[in-house]
């Protein structure tokens, strides 16, 4: 079995068999389970995510029918599986780390880290760039997503900006400034407000010898925090800016 949550929700069995669960808190269900695989999540866990404060009376019953129907769902991509287990305090999937993109995701970019941290920045950016690939879109995209998820949800996103940010790191211990200029205009897109992607770019940039570009990023950052926020950028961007203008 397969299970991708990083973009939209999709179960493949070992014979190619794909599934779309189309019942949203089924989903919901599969989706906090698979996140926390290895470990049980307890019934009251899961009518959290499943119904937030609004718990109606017969949500123990009704997890039971969604249990039940998961259970119909599995059984028909594998015959005779104990996926979804009953736990004396809740629910488990029984699936492999290496069965989930999440979790190996998760462990890719564990390994950057370790590659980084041990001085060999080619094999951190391919561990990076491994885990990268595995993203087809949002965590769990068009999903409704509750509390608890929500939380693990934000996690991965987290994880996502960590590995971008080894990958800057390990690119930069390699000389490869003009290579990292596409790849942070794209972060400081997609985070307009992180002053730090914001101060990294400004920096490539300077040492790409592109500082009129730079003293431009400097002035795109400084609208930005202006239109939003009615600040301005942070001492250390300031300082920078000097720099810049008295190179």
């Amino acid at each position: 079995m397969k299970y991708y949550l990083l973009g939209r929700f999709q179960i493949i069995s070992g014979d190619d068999e794909s599934y779309f669960p189309s019942k949203s808190k089924i989903s919901q269900m599969l989706g906090l389970l698979l996140v926390c695989s290895g470990t049980t999540v307890s019934v009251d866990t899961l009518i959290a995510e499943l119904w937030g404060e609004n718990v109606p009376r017969s949500s123990l019953t009704t997890l039971q029918t969604y249990v039940y129907h998961a259970r119909k769902i599995f059984s028909t991509m594998v015959r005779g599986s104990n996926i979804l287990a009953t736990e004396p305090s809740g629910y488990s999937i029984r699936a492999d780390a290496e069965e989930i993109d999440v979790k190996i995701f998760e462990r890719r970019v564990g390994e950057a880290r370790r590659f980084l941290d041990g001085g060999d920045p080619e094999k951190a950016i391919d561990r990076v760039d491994e885990a990268l690939r595995l993203w087809r879109g949002p965590v769990l995209a068009g999903m409704k997503i509750g509390p608890v998820l929500e939380a693990h949800v934000t996690y991965v996103n987290e994880l996502r900006f960590t590995a971008n940010e080894l990958e800057i790191e390990a690119n930069q211990r390699l000389g490869r400034y003009q290579e990292l200029v596409p790849k942070l205009r794209l972060l400081v897109a997609e985070n307009p407000l992180n002053e730090s992607l914001h101060a990294q770019l400004i920096r490539i940039l300077h040492k790409c010898g592109r500082r009129a570009e730079a003293l431009q990023a400097y002035q795109n950052l400084w609208r930005i925090l202006d239109a939003e926020l009615g600040v301005t950028p942070a001492p250390e961007l300031r300082l920078l800016q000097q720099e810049l203008l008295s190179a």
